[in-house]
């Protein structure tokens, strides 16, 4: 008879243990629910200061137009296959390799090019 009897009370625990993690559960859910309406206020205010940075970025060249012509004239070069890179003299067939020597190439002249990352 002891032994059931202190089944019972450890069943009737455990069963309380899980009422009170519902509740737990049920509040974390109506949490949860309320946090999407400050996200899109927050959201919201980011879409205005990505706009304001576009604008300012727009406002100033990054490249001389002289530039964008030595460019597309080493693009050129490269399409035909007569465009070589450095001593080695192997021919270019990269167009970002193009793009990097007509570059170079504009900031020896002196031109409007942005300093080389490295």
């Amino acid at each position: 008879m002891a032994t059931k009897k202190a089944a019972k009370k450890s069943t009737t625990k455990k069963a309380s243990s899980r009422k009170t993690a519902t509740k737990k559960s049920a509040t974390k859910k109506a949490a949860v629910r309320k946090a999407p309406a400050r996200k899109s206020a927050v959201k919201k205010s980011a879409a205005k200061k990505a706009t304001k940075k576009a604008a300012k970025k727009s406002s100033t060249r990054k490249y001389s137009p002289s530039t964008g012509s030595d460019v597309k004239r080493e693009m050129h070069a490269m399409h035909q296959g007569k465009l070589k890179s450095g001593r080695s003299g192997k021919k270019v067939t990269n167009p970002k390799q193009a793009i990097a020597i007509a570059l170079s190439e504009a900031r020896k002249e002196g031109k409007k090019v942005p300093t080389k990352k490295s």
